[in-house]
């Protein structure tokens, strides 16, 4: 807002929402005041279509004492349900919670949600070098070994069982035993079982504590009642070795979430510690590098990291930006190159001017794009989501209907019983919590590692369907540093005269031709006045007192100029595939002065590419601002299924939509602002990382490095993402829907059931692991 008449304005849009009784906003505040029963995503929507904006904040907390999908979606809803926050999502996997609110919400309400809902709110993400295992890790390993160390008398005598002998500890001693796995190293399915139930939910620690005590409290009666003759009637083994199965796949499933979480860690260990900074007077001194500013200058030794991102002021080194981009070359770096933080100099000292520092810099951003990634919740995920709001509650019915079942069958108390601590052991949702988010992290990790960042899940999905690729041609399908190949004057015009005229035109444009041909042209040009960029024709000013354009073909016919004597010459340029670009003087009457021709040879990686798309089976096309000819050139070397050419940016969003009319489901890789409408219309929008902020923002997936290469393999790793995702389902409610109807017939005993309830967990974690060995070209 920028004056009171636009705080009336907001104040009559929020007015106008159904529920709204009254709207106040304050101007010299910015702030509005709302009483009523709207919703908030509606009252935000209501200020957008006014023309403004409702400020947002993101935090991310991690959440401790979840151990399960219940148990996160119930942290979702306590967070959802907080005035203020517009979204919340909760992942099982990496135990944190992404929330998303209006900025001033206070972040300790968020806490006291968590904590109302039966967990603990601590650190989200752990500090670059930080021990893998912690002081939690620990302590489960600990609890892991004790339990093992306790169960081991059990474990013997189970097995002495299946060869018919009678290794069973006396039943006393089975009781000590017991006792300190089923209240010591088991009291944290107690608590967490306790905090689910004030919370009005169940979860798989009640499961287990109730399966558990069930066993434990009938063998305790039947020692009791029968002492040292309890014999075969006791169970202490059955509730040790669940518990101890239980640890053991929670040890595991901790150090498996460790491992699909090794991409954020991995790039926050790129960030060095120290930094080396220079004085006013030219000394070094080192200093820790949180504590650089933008524009202090940093002195970067052969092998060392660098600390901030910044631009080359002396020096000359090849750099390996291989931990950040992909690109396994080193990549030569001058003064005036950009260069990154957490690249390495290899073999020569640097003088660095920092121009970005902290969060600010393009590691912290990747960082941050790839946490946002595996946060976010596959559409898939709705279906998950719904199952384990009713999946506890459903379990514990089953449970108490194969108790009735089975005591009204005559079977007995204890096999009863036992059967039924089968069904609450076996069904265990936390295969189901993990599967989405395990395969999403160890997909997006891996694909970052080679230079490709995913924004979402939700542009893995999009990306299943795509049957055709559309690439920008300058800059995306070729280098988009293109030379002045050639350059035919005018009859009675200079060439070296009209050259120069050409690029004085174009000292104020950043265009890839403008660059071509002021570094063709050389120094001290005449000065242009009155520039103006026409967008997709070229462009306009006044040198030496002459009315010039620099048009393209399509300019030129507008401008009523005709190519004379030169028509022939455009003809022999176009045919080469080589980009036209005409220098007319406009006044008095429009004539042709001069006919540039450029050439811009295609990326290595742009071959493989189209191979790569072919061999997923995507058809590949390519649209160009460019020449018909030109265009169809590139087309023909690289053998493109489809051409567009001669479009201005508004019709490559046409020409997108045209195809998915079509029936095509369209990705679009672009570089350039001119891509950013058609990125944002096609099904999929990839950019190429090394473009504009706009492209980036508008695509669903970013390629850190200019390799179009990477195309391919980006459909490649979210496929295969999303395949480990349907398979981790699978697992999950296939491990269910066999254990429950086993477990009821008895056909399970509780120890089988705790191991086969870990095994899955682990399962669906060790499943999505193999995403981890992908790369670029090779498999998973």
């Amino acid at each position: 807002m920028t004056c009171a008449a636009c705080a009336g304005r907001v104040q009559r849009a929020l007015g106008k929402v159904p529920g709204v009784q009254e709207a106040s906003v304050n101007y010299a505040t910015g702030r509005a005041e709302v009483r009523g029963s709207a919703p908030l995503p509606d009252l935000i929507g209501a200020v957008a279509k006014a023309g403004y904006a409702v400020p947002e904040a993101r935090v991310e907390l991690g959440i401790g004492g979840m151990t399960c999908a219940t148990c996160a979606l119930r942290v979702e809803k306590a967070l959802a349900r907080l005035p203020g926050v517009l979204e919340a999502r909760v992942n099982l996997a990496t135990e944190t919670a992404l929330v998303r609110m209006l900025a001033g919400t206070e972040e300790a309400a968020l806490a006291a949600a968590v904590a109302r809902a039966g967990y603990t709110v601590r650190a989200a993400v752990p500090e670059a070098g930080a021990a893998e295992d912690g002081p939690q890790g620990g302590r489960e390993k600990r609890d892991l070994i004790l339990a093992a160390l306790l169960t081991a008398p059990f474990l013997l005598g189970m097995l002495g069982m299946g060869l018919g002998r009678d290794w069973m500890p006396h039943p006393w001693l089975q009781l000590a035993l017991a006792t300190p796995v089923q209240f010591w190293l088991g009291a944290r399915f107690y608590r967490a079982g306790w905090a689910a139930l004030r919370a009005g939910i169940g979860n798989m620690d009640l499961l287990v504590a109730l399966g558990t005590t069930a066993a434990f409290g009938l063998s305790l009666f039947m020692l009791l009642q029968h002492g040292e003759h309890a014999g075969h009637h006791l169970y202490f083994e059955a509730s040790a070795t669940v518990i101890l199965f239980i640890l053991l796949g929670k040890w595991l499933e901790a150090r498996a979430r460790r491992a699909t979480g090794a991409a954020i860690r991995a790039l926050l260990e790129l960030r060095p510690r120290s930094a080396r900074r220079l004085t006013a007077a030219g000394a070094e001194e080192e200093v820790p590098a949180i504590a650089l500013a933008v524009g202090d200058r940093v002195v970067v030794r052969p092998g060392e990291r660098i600390p901030a991102d910044g631009k080359v002021l002396e020096g000359r080194a090849g750099v390996d930006e291989s931990a950040l981009t992909g690109e396994s070359r080193p990549v030569e770096k001058e003064p005036g190159s950009a260069v990154a933080t957490g690249t390495i100099a290899l073999d020569g000292r640097l003088v660095i001017e920092a121009k970005a520092v902290g969060t600010e810099t393009v590691l912290a951003r990747v960082a941050a794009l790839v946490a946002a990634a595996q946060a976010s919740r596959a559409p898939v995920q709705k279906l998950v989501d719904r199952v384990s709001a009713v999946f506890v509650p459903v379990v514990v019915g089953i449970a108490a209907l194969t108790l009735l079942f089975w005591l009204l069958m005559g079977a007995g108390a204890e096999a009863a019983v036992l059967r039924a601590v089968s069904v609450l052991v076996i069904a265990c949702p936390c295969a189901l919590g993990l599967a989405t988010p395990a395969a999403i992290m160890a997909g997006t990790g891996a694909a970052a590692r080679a230079g490709i960042l995913v924004r979402d899940a939700e542009a893995i999905e999009r990306a299943q369907g795509v049957t055709l690729v559309a690439f920008d041609k300058t800059g995306t399908l070729t280098e988009g540093r293109p030379r002045l190949a050639a350059l035919h004057a005018a009859a009675g015009e200079a060439e070296v005269a009209t050259l120069r005229l050409a690029a004085a035109l174009q000292a104020g444009s950043e265009h890839p031709l403008a660059r071509a041909v002021l570094a063709a042209a050389g120094p001290n040009l005449p000065r242009a006045e009155d520039f103006r960029a026409l967008p997709g024709r070229g462009v306009a000013g006044i040198v030496a007192g002459r009315a010039l354009l620099l048009a393209s073909p399509r300019a030129l016919a507008e401008s009523g100029a005709e190519p004379g004597a030169l028509a022939a010459a455009a003809e022999t340029e176009g045919a080469q595939g080589r980009t036209l670009a005409w220098l007319v003087e406009t006044a008095p009457s429009p004539r042709v002065l001069a006919l540039l021709a450029f050439e811009d040879a295609e990326k290595p990686g742009a071959a493989a590419a189209i191979a790569g798309l072919r061999a997923l089976g995507v058809k590949a096309a390519m649209i160009s601002g460019d020449s018909r000819a030109a265009a169809g050139a590139v087309a023909a070397r690289l053998g493109l299924d489809d051409i567009v050419a001669e479009v201005l940016p508004e019709g490559k969003a046409e020409r997108v939509a045209a195809w998915q009319q079509r029936g095509e489901r369209v990705a679009m890789v672009g570089d350039g602002v001119n891509d950013a409408p058609a990125l944002a219309a096609a099904d999929l929008g990839i950019a190429m990382g090394t473009g504009t902020d706009v492209a980036i923002q508008a695509a669903g997936i970013t390629l850190l490095r200019g390799d179009p290469a990477l195309v391919p393999a980006a459909l490649d790793v979210t496929r295969r993402t999303l395949r480990k995702i349907r398979q981790n389902l699978g697992w999950a409610f296939g491990y269910n829907l066999l254990g429950l109807p086993l477990a009821a017939a008895g056909l399970l005993s509780p120890p089988i059931a705790g191991a086969a309830m870990a095994l899955s967990s682990v399962s669906v974690l060790a499943n999505a692991l193999l995403l981890s060995r992908w790369k670029p070209g090779g498999g998973a």
